[in-house]
């Protein structure tokens, strides 16, 4: 039985036709930072809802802290709002423990996970990397910022080739482009994601997506993921966190074969 659901005041992106699937960015992200590189491929044979969390994109910034399960439920409730009674989800990132939480909450909407560089929890070296970022961030030096999330964003074999020139303004972009709504972002991850718990319960077909040169949310994450979530598939991308710049066709196919073999087999409904 699912949790009755709020009306949604997400923002949100909907795109293509065909089975329902639902995305769920990262922290300090959006839909078209996250999935704009993989969407053509994604809206191709979906019907694809992208919500923007609260202070990204679309939508306005809350006025007040960002809990777990509101925010898992308002992701579905913009699916449904949309008319998606079923769907996949997509979560990167902070969207993964996202959407495994939208899967427990909601398990009779959810029909597939797919989860590339996600967590269940933040181990003490994870947080110390993100508690870095929120302390730059209130700073108020955003190029100082950037830099350090191109450190830890980028794989070292990406940034070992790029020309200064290049990076001079990939940090440029970067730091012109921060989200006013990623503090509430770092927060509810550092304070509140926690789906240990969530994993064993999670009873649709699920593909782990490990980023291996990831230096914020390590292959560790990932792989624990995969162990405790019944049946999950696991597959790998050599790039960092980033994959939609690194290698987004790569993930693109990924998702793409993932949910069209499911598909196939009837486990993921048409919309």
């Amino acid at each position: 039985m699912s949790t009755a659901l709020p009306a949604s005041s997400l923002g949100r992106m909907v795109r293509g036709n065909g089975p329902g699937l639902l995305l769920a960015h990262g922290a300090g992200g959006g839909i078209d930072a996250n999935y704009g590189p993989i969407m053509d491929t994604l809206a191709a044979q979906h019907t694809v809802v992208g919500p923007d969390y609260p202070g990204t994109g679309r939508t306005k910034r809350a006025d007040a802290p960002l809990a777990l399960n509101a925010l898992a439920d308002e992701l579905v409730a913009t699916a449904v709002e949309e008319g998606l009674q079923t769907f996949a989800i997509a979560g990167y990132s902070l969207g993964s423990p996202l959407a495994i939480r939208a899967a427990t909450r909601h398990p009779d909407r959810v029909t597939a996970l797919v989860l590339t560089a996600g967590f269940a929890h933040p181990n003490p070296r994870f947080l110390l990397a993100v508690r870095l970022w929120r302390d730059l961030l209130r700073a108020g030096d955003p190029e100082r910022l950037a830099g350090y999330l191109s450190l830890i964003g980028l794989s070292a074999p990406a940034l070992d080739v790029m020309a200064q020139d290049d990076l001079d303004s990939a940090v440029k972009m970067t730091a012109a482009t921060i989200p006013p709504g990623t503090p509430e972002h770092l927060d509810l991850l550092i304070e509140h994601i926690d789906v240990r718990a969530d994993l064993a319960a999670i009873a649709v077909p699920t593909l782990v997506i490990s980023t291996t040169l990831d230096q914020l949310v390590t292959p560790h994450h990932h792989r624990q993921l995969a162990d405790a979530i019944p049946g999950a598939r696991y597959a790998e991308i050599a790039t960092g966190h980033l994959p939609f710049i690194e290698q987004p066709e790569e993930w693109a196919t990924l998702i793409r074969d993932f949910l069209r073999e499911n598909s196939s087999i009837g486990i993921y409904p048409a919309a």
